[in-house]
């Protein structure tokens, strides 16, 4: 993808962004997202297929980069976001929701939390499969695994609804010290 392309879509994903910040997502229109972003109907469809694919695009590049980095791609901002490689990935993505990467924040706390929570959610899944059931982590339960990958998905999604509802007083280094705390008898 040239540079041109990049600022397009970003110019996309910016006005979207703001967008669902400001309405309900069923209420959005392919046109304002044009309208906002600045751009011709054409050129937004040559980047996405429908607002659906946008959406899961979006999504895609939140968390897309927390997935790689727990695959051991890595990315410029590893060191300062996550501190050593000892830290645990969720200790990592709270720091990147403090650091409110991509507005994550805005979309997690909006009226359109649900849907960005479901992609968290299953985000999370495939972090936790690479990260715990991966490398047999999850094998000290007499529970499934796929159970226990999804309990622990939806518990993290659940501690990070509080934290945000409750305005992020606690450091991330102690809200995942309290998650890991809560999951240790499952990993």
């Amino acid at each position: 993808m040239d540079r041109r392309q990049k600022r397009t879509r970003e110019a996309i994903f910016n006005a979207f962004t703001l967008l669902l910040s400001e309405r309900n997502y069923n209420q959005l229109s392919v046109q304002e997202i044009i309208d906002k972003a600045n751009i011709g109907r054409t050129t937004f469809y040559s980047h996405f297929e429908t607002k659906e694919s946008l959406l899961e695009d979006l999504c895609t590049e939140l968390f897309g980069h927390i997935i790689d980095t727990a695959k051991g791609i890595p990315h410029g901002h590893y060191n300062f976001s996550c501190g050593t490689s000892n830290d645990s990935v969720f200790l990592h993505l709270l720091r990147h929701l403090q650091e409110n990467d991509y507005n994550i924040l805005q979309l997690l706390s909006s009226q359109n939390n649900e849907i960005f929570l479901q992609y968290f959610k299953s985000n999370l899944q495939h972090l936790i499969q690479i990260q715990y059931a991966e490398k047999g982590l999850l094998k000290k339960s007499t529970l499934p695994e796929n159970f226990l990958v999804h309990h622990i998905a939806s518990s993290f999604v659940n501690t990070v609804s509080w934290w945000i509802s409750n305005k992020m007083k606690e450091s991330p280094e102690k809200i995942a010290e309290y998650f890991l705390t809560t999951i240790q008898s499952l990993v």
